[in-house]
């Protein structure tokens, strides 16, 4: 394919073609964007190309025909070799014209981004702490949300390109580090209450209530969240197919105690939760979709699972 620049008007790039950026990819294109989408795994690049995208697996011509790259990857190690290369001298700073933006959407350390940002504004670069939250079908309807911080230039070179992603874009402020607090602060709640609601349908379902029936009056009634309305389906689905697995949230609580420990910040529930990933791991659902911390209280005390649509047992 020929890389080519769309005069009159920005063109946006996603690295990373998984159930959040495929998503964040195709809303783009879906308003009008051109938009070229980077995954390493031909499949994806196949799909995205159906859709009308522009795929490719070099970071250097997506990143000299895109004006906004949004770096959706799974974590900072990743987003660092996207950035730099893995010899700190390449990635998408060597790639992309002067004034140009990045968007970092990993969820990571609230350290690394400033680090990133200077690192970035060498190049002439301009980087938004962008970390983004609503999963593969907020994505994929083009509303997640984003929680951006950064410069105002940065802002103003990308312009409409976030809008194109999310049906919300916070700006908090003018510094990189501030996006990836708060959403350090998001994961903290996510990650406790995956991990409740996985024990409380446990719990209901020990004590003999119906597993449909119970997930229907929590979901009407003041004990059910976001999370329990979200995940606990994939229970009773017997599905585990991972949309965000356990091992996400190893990776997510650790970032999260790891920077309460710097603030001498204790975080009880959050260390708690974040055992019962480590648990759910050990016992062989790392890789698996996050509400299979279900099945180490299954484990534990002998309860039997839905099964999967198969007829195969969810719980094993």
């Amino acid at each position: 394919m020929t890389a080519t620049h769309e005069p009159g008007g920005k063109t946006l790039g996603v690295i990373g073609l998984g159930s959040m950026g495929f998503g964040a990819a195709v809303s783009a294109l879906r308003r009008g964007v051109p938009t070229w989408g980077l995954d390493t795994r031909a499949e994806a690049r196949s799909r995205f190309e159906a859709e009308g995208g522009r795929g490719t697996d070099s970071l250097a011509e997506l990143g000299s025909c895109c004006d906004t790259v949004v770096v959706l990857v799974v974590n900072a190690a990743q987003t660092e070799e996207v950035l730099f290369g893995a010899d700190g001298q390449g990635g998408l700073a060597a790639a992309m014209r002067p004034g140009s933006v990045i968007v970092a959407s990993a969820t990571v350390d609230p350290t690394l981004p400033p680090a990133w940002e200077s690192r970035l504004a060498e190049r002439g670069l301009w980087l938004i702490d962008g970390p983004v939250s609503g999963g593969a079908k907020k994505a994929a309807d083009g509303q997640m949300t984003v929680m951006a911080s950064g410069r105002p230039e940065a802002f103003a070179a990308a312009g409409q390109l976030l809008e194109a992603i999310a049906g919300k874009v916070y700006r908090l402020g003018d510094r990189a580090g501030i996006g990836s607090t708060v959403k350090m602060v998001n994961q903290h709640l996510a990650g406790v209450h995956i991990a409740a609601a996985c024990e409380a349908m446990a719990l209901g379902m020990r004590a003999g209530a119906e597993p449909r029936q119970l997930y229907e009056v929590i979901c009407n009634s003041a004990g059910s969240s976001w999370m329990f309305q979200n995940r606990v389906p994939h229970i009773l689905d017997g599905d585990y197919t991972p949309l965000s697995a356990v091992n996400i949230f190893i990776k997510d609580l650790g970032i999260v105690l790891d920077a309460a420990r710097k603030l001498q910040f204790p975080l009880p529930l959050a260390a708690q939760a974040h055992q019962l990933y480590l648990a759910t791991a050990a016992a062989g659902h790392g890789a698996e979709d996050d509400a299979a911390v279900i099945k180490f209280y299954a484990t534990l005390a002998g309860i039997e699972l839905p099964a999967a649509a198969s007829g195969t047992e969810a719980a094993r």
